[in-house]
């Protein structure tokens, strides 16, 4: 067994698909229109699903905003410097909500990006 994907439900297609490759630099791979069921499904990722786990943004073609709740933590992306990623992620246009430095009670470095439709994601240091 392995985890294929994770899904999050999007609000703006293309402004998802452009933060995810733009700004954190995954691929789209595969993408799907469903018009009978009015909904578009983009399969994002850093590497072939064949060996990589991916996230899938699902946009309901009716829908203009989702509730995140109080149950959703983060994704996390291990990254190889998560200050210089955080500078790159700024000069992209990206939000920054938790600048890099050392976890609370810890010594890994972490920040906290936020992606257009509020999901967080976590960058984690990967020395």
């Amino acid at each position: 067994m392995r985890i294929l994907h994770t899904m999050l439900r999007v609000t703006d297609l293309q402004k998802s698909i452009s933060f995810y490759t733009d700004i954190l630099g995954m691929h789209l791979l595969r993408r799907k229109d469903f018009p009978d069921g009015k909904f578009t499904l983009a399969f994002m990722g850093y590497g072939d699903e064949a060996d990589n786990t991916v996230l899938e943004l699902t946009h309901n073609w009716e829908t203009s905003s989702y509730e995140l709740g109080n149950a959703y933590g983060h994704i996390a992306i291990e990254v190889a410097d998560v200050y210089a990623a955080c500078d790159a992620i700024k000069a992209k246009g990206g939000e920054v909500v938790r600048e890099a430095g050392p976890m609370k009670h810890g010594s890994t470095v972490i920040a906290f990006v936020k992606d257009p439709d509020g999901y967080m994601i976590e960058l984690i240091g990967s020395k």
